[in-house]
Order: structure tokens, then C-alpha cells, then sequence
């Protein structure tokens, strides 16, 4: 689940997410007793974001159960108010994915967030364990194995599905061989507790949270497990948190998401506007679909050589680009050129960066921890194989990709506990905000949590598309709605569904 991909794995990896792959590991911090100790700050402000960003290493137990066990190291960074009297409490900022970094999300929305908040809050965030900063894992996988269009179990263009499970099955394996005990302790369970160490170490009773797509489950089960040690609470483009589907039910919903959402770049595509810059796909709306089809359906026929030697533009890696840049507006016209290129004879399409290279072993590492170690996949392969043929003929831009197996079925680990139910039991402290097209985390997903937190919450839907809301596509109402809760605690009474859209980018717009 989020913040824009660079790009989406299995929920909404994030550019947060893919960044945070790119640091290196962070050796296990020194042995600490049960209760943390107090955080040493240093200056850490990165070019393009907020002066005064200061950093530290929380040393958290490997296994929980065991406090003064081993220990491991947690990224961490802060935003100071820069109005003290008018601060109120500290505010987390949850990252998406799994795989997302909250402190490269606080470096890259923390100025805008303090601003929009008037100082109100000291503004913090954490890598979680695996990610970035933080004490990572590796799995050892080959480069072939960690592109995102090989991450992503595209069926072949057949839908035949055996080098999937032969993958699958070789990922697994040699994350049961290389992980160890860090791997092995990557879960939204251990998220949760770790955020929960922070608070203790921030010596804060209770923190105030914006949690971002794969963030709103774990700000979700903190709620659920912490109640008392809530104050306002954010969750940003949802996924569905029932326990019978958590985790593989994310992926499953982007078929639909992405049927819901197409039709804003098909607007965009025909739109007169776009002949000025090359980037009219079709006359009409209604043309741009079948049009796109049977362009990667020729790229499944016959790739196309790209910019990048060794990765060829193929039917799949096209496909992955339309999952990309559904997710926010100022992607269509990289896509509609990407298109353009390929329907180009003489040209050499030019790959978005991060389908041209693999990621890093430690962050495709950490992406799949914690999907594969929070709850039990299915591991038929039978079963999966009509899933895919069934999801295909229902939702031909994806696939079947949403249904496909992962490595998770042949995991050799058993989830430590079952996943958080979540339920109407704790403060009514909770707005959910949440795109009508969002090609994610959908909006029928998101309904599902609404239902979950019963009076616990409020929930504001805006009529956008894209994945993340506040303070991302510029819709007034939402943002509004969100800064007033967060500066004041005032909620709406009821839900409420703002009308206002956000302005569309122009044509040249990356």
C-alpha cells in the first residue's frame, strides 16, 4: 500500500519505499534493556528538504518477547515545531509499502505538513525494520529476480504461469537460506511494536499519526493494539484489514483499482489539449483502452529493444508502466510517451528508471517480509493457475498479475500470530480520507476499514483518482478537512464526499 511508487511492488510501494532500498545496512545496534534508552539526535537535513531535520538509532529487540535479547537498529528522525508555544504533541508519520521510509517521507512532506499545521506538532518518522537506515536482511537474490516486473508475478503473455512458480519458489528458498532471524522479525506486528518503543523513547504518552496507504494498516492495528496511547489519527488511502485477506487481499483489489482508475488517463489521453505535445493517444476516451491492449499484446508477440540493452520493452513491462502511473496524475504524460515510443518504429523507447534496473537485494528483501511473514499464502498452484485465467478474462489491464503467486505461498516460516482484527473497540479519534478511484488501494477496500472502525471513525472521500491524498493531489476540501482535525481535533459529524477536483497537470508535467 504507499505513496507513489517508484514504483508499485505487490500494494503501493512508494517513491519513499524504492528510495529507501538504495541505503545500505545498519549494523545491529548495542544490547539494550526492556525500557528504551533516551535517542541522541545529530543533524541530518538532505537537499530539498527541511532545515533543522535531525536524526537518531533506536535500538529495538529482535523478538519483543524478549527485551533484552538482541537488538537491532531503527532509523529515526524528527521535525521540531518551529512554534513552541503553539505546539501540541508530536505527530507520526507512517509510510506505505511495506518497504516505505518515514524518514525519507519526513524529509520529503515535512516542511509542507508543519506549514499546514502551524507548528503544532514535532513531526517524526521511522525507517522500519528492513528498510533504509534500519537494520535490513538479504535474501541473496539474483539481479533477474529483483526487477519490479519480475517481483510482480506478470503471467507469461500466454497466462501460463510456471516461470512464476518456479521463481516463486526460488525466492522463497533463498530467503529461508539468507534471512536469518532479522528477516524472520519483518512484520506489521513488529512495526507496530517498534513505533510504540519510539513513543516510549520520545517520551510522549500518546502520538498523533498520518499513516499513507500500507501505513493506514499499521497505524490501524496501533490503534487497535494502543488505544490509550492515541490522540488524532489519519489514515490516508486504505486497504481492506479484514483477517481472512490481509496482505493477499491488497494485491487481489488492483485488478478492479485499476479498472476504476483507467478512465482518467483515457480523458487525459484523448484530450485535444495533448496534440501539441504528441501525447493524444486516441480521439475519443473510449478508444485509448483497446488501443493500449493491443499495443502490449504486440510487445507479447515482439518486444521492442529499449534504452536500456539488457531489459527489452515487453508486453509485461509496459503493462507495469500503466501500474505506475496510475497512481498520480503527473505520470500520464511519461506513459503517453511511452506509448508514442513504442508505436514508433524507428525509436527506442525510453524505460522509467526503476523497470530499466533491479532494486537492491536488502529492499526487495525487506518489501516481501512482510507480506510473506504477517499471514499464510495459498499454495496451490492449480488454484492459482485458474485465478490468474479467470482475473485475466475479467480484467485484461493487469493480467492476471493481481492473482498470481508469489513467494509467499512457499514461505518456510509460519506467521508469528495471527493478523489484528480490527474493530469498533477505542477512542473515536480516526479520519480516513480516501480517492473514489484509487488504483491501490481501492475505494471498496477502504469502506471495509470504515466498517471495521464503526464510530471509531469518519470518512472523507474525494471524487480524485490516484493513491494518497492529503497534501499530495490538491484537492482543497480534503486537505481542509484533514489540517482543521489534526489543528483543532474538530471532525465532520458524519462522512462526508467533497466535490472539489484537483486542477489537472499540463501535458508536459513529470
Amino acid at each position: 500500500m504507499t505513496s507513489y511508487p517508484r514504483r508499485a511492488l505487490l500494494l503501493s510501494l512508494s517513491a519513499t519505499a524504492v528510495a529507501a532500498t538504495l541505503t545500505g545496512f545498519a549494523p545491529p545496534a548495542p544490547a539494550a534493556t526492556g525500557t528504551p534508552t533516551p535517542l541522541a539526535w545529530r543533524p541530518c537535513a538532505q537537499p530539498g528538504g527541511p532545515a533543522g531535520q535531525e536524526c537518531a538509532d533506536l535500538a529495538v529487540p529482535v523478538d519483543h518477547r524478549h527485551p533484552d535479547g538482541p537488538q537491532l537498529t531503527v532509523a529515526v528522525s524528527r521535525l521540531r515545531s518551529d512554534r513552541p508555544a503553539a505546539r501540541r504533541g508530536t505527530l507520526l508519520l507512517i509510510p506505505g509499502g511495506p518497504g516505505g521510509s518515514g524518514v525519507q517521507q519526513l524529509t520529503q512532506k515535512g516542511e509542507a505538513l508543519r506549514k499546514a499545521t502551524a507548528g503544532a506538532y514535532d513531526l517524526v518518522g521511522l525507517d522500519p525494520r528492513g528498510v533504509g537506515g534500519s537494520t535490513t536482511a538479504s535474501c541473496g537474490l539474483a539481479p533477474a529476480d529483483r526487477y519490479l516486473v519480475t517481483l510482480r508475478s506478470w503471467p507469461s503473455p500466454d497466462g501460463d504461469i510456471t516461470d512464476n512458480v518456479t521463481r516463486a519458489r526460488r525466492v522463497a528458498d533463498a530467503c529461508h537460506r539468507n534471512g536469518g532471524a532479522v528477516l524472520r522479525s519483518i512484520s506489521t506486528a513488529n512495526e507496530v511494536r517498534d513505533i510504540d518503543r519510539f513513543r516510549q523513547a520520545l517520551g510522549e504518552r500518546k502520538l498523533s499519526a498520518w499513516g499513507v496507504s500500507y501505513g493506514t494498516y499499521v497505524g490501524a492495528v496501533y490503534a487497535q493494539k494502543y488505544p490509550q496511547h492515541t490522540d488524532r489519527w489519519v489514515l490516508d488511502s486504505s486497504g481492506d484489514p479484514d483477517p481472512a485477506r490481509v496482505e493477499r487481499g491488497w494485491p487481489a483489489n488492483m485488478s478492479a483499482a485499476a479498472d476504476d482508475r483507467f478512465p482518467d488517463f483515457a480523458a487525459w489521453a484523448a484530450d485535444p489539449a495533448r496534440d501539441k505535445d504528441g501525447l493524444r493517444l486516441a480521439a475519443r476516451p473510449e478508444d485509448v483502452r483497446p488501443r493500449f491492449l493491443a499495443l502490449a499484446a504486440k510487445l507479447d508477440r515482439a518486444p521492442r529493444a529499449s534504452s536500456t540493452p539488457s531489459v527489452p520493452l515487453t508486453g509485461n513491462v509496459l503493462r507495469q508502466a500503466l501500474q505506475n502511473a496510475l497512481y498520480s496524475d503527473t505520470f500520464f504524460a511519461p506513459l503517453a510517451r511511452l506509448v508514442r515510443q513504442a508505436q514508433d518504429p524507428a525509436a527506442r523507447p525510453d524505460l522509467p528508471a526503476d523497470l530499466a534496473r533491479p532494486l537492491p537485494d536488502p529492499g526487495a528483501t525487506g518489501i516481501m517480509a512482510t507480506l510473506c511473514n504477517d499471514v499464510r499464502w495459498p499454495a496451490s498452484v492449480p488454484v492459482h493457475r485458474r485465478a490468474v485465467a479467470a482475473d485475466r478474462a475479467r480484467h485484461p489491464l493487469t493480467a492476471g498479475m493481481p492473482a498470481n503467486i508469489t513467494p509467499c505461498s512457499f514461505w518456510k516460516d509460519k506467521p508469528a500470530a495471527r493478523p489484528t482484527r480490527i474493530t469498533d473497540d477505542g477512542p473515536s479519534n480516526v479520519l480516513m480520507l480516501q480517492n473514489l478511484r484509487d488504483p491501490s488501494t481501492p475505494y471498496f477496500g477502504a469502506l471495509k476499514m470504515r466498517r471495521a472502525f464503526g464510530d471509531r471513525a469518519r470518512l472523507v472521500t474525494l471524487d480524485h483518482g490516484g493513491h494518497g491524498a492529503y497534501l499530495t493531489h490538491g484537492t482543497a476540501c480534503g486537505d481542509r478537512t484533514v489540517t482543521t482535525f489534526l489543528t483543532t481535533g474538530r471532525r465532520p459529524a458524519h462522512d462526508v464526499r467533497c466535490a472539489d477536483r484537483a486542477t489537472p497537470p499540463a501535458a508536459g508535467a513529470r
